[in-house]
């Protein structure tokens, strides 16, 4: 969740502000800082399923599973904290505080980080070479969307309960339902959901 924005700055005071700051985060968009905040209970069970899920399927592979505490690098004017992020490539693991390359990105959304989520970094990760999908979470509903990178551009994929989510770039499938498990959150927004 983020709260307001603040004023420009240059990339080296955001680095040397967030790097400093102990008990909060903030991204970086282009000169435009953000503050994150804490989301809802359910945002957090979301997350922690995630990561939960994806380090078991992952875990004897080359690909890493990183919570919402790494930064990622879009390019040298934009940082961000993906909520779950999935890297395979060897280079993240040698960068301390942050990484570079990530194939998969999940952000969970709530209503105050919905918009950037879908618009301004989706631009950013679509821009990504190394991201072949991207994943949003509802956590006011039960509704998960996989941006997909195809050979003729991004696809949309929707997952609801009951369905298999597959991460096509990592070759990995899991219950839908094991995402949600520990929320009482029913069914997709207005009951309505296409393919």
């Amino acid at each position: 969740m983020a709260l307001p924005e603040y004023p420009f700055m240059d990339v080296e005071d955001y680095l040397e502000l967030d790097r400093n700051s102990k008990h909060v985060r903030y991204e970086y968009i282009d000169g435009e800082l953000r503050m994150l905040a804490g989301g809802s209970t359910y945002h957090s069970i979301i997350i922690a399923n995630l990561n939960g899920i994806l380090y078991g399927l992952l875990r004897k592979s080359p690909c890493r599973v990183y919570n919402s505490d790494i930064r990622l690098q879009l390019s040298t004017s934009c940082y961000f904290y993906p909520d779950v992020t999935i890297s395979c490539d060897q280079r993240d693991l040698e960068l301390s505080d942050m990484i570079r390359y990530p194939r998969v990105i999940f952000e969970v959304l709530s209503p105050s980080t919905e918009p950037v989520d879908r618009g301004k970094k989706f631009v950013y990760y679509r821009e990504c070479t190394t991201v072949q999908e991207y994943v949003l979470v509802d956590s006011q509903s039960k509704l998960l969307e996989i941006y997909r990178r195809e050979e003729d551009g991004w696809k949309l994929h929707i997952f609801g309960p009951g369905d298999e989510i597959q991460l096509a770039s990592v070759q990995v499938h899991f219950p839908f339902d094991d995402v949600y498990e520990g929320t009482q959150l029913t069914g997709s927004p207005k009951n309505k959901r296409t393919r």
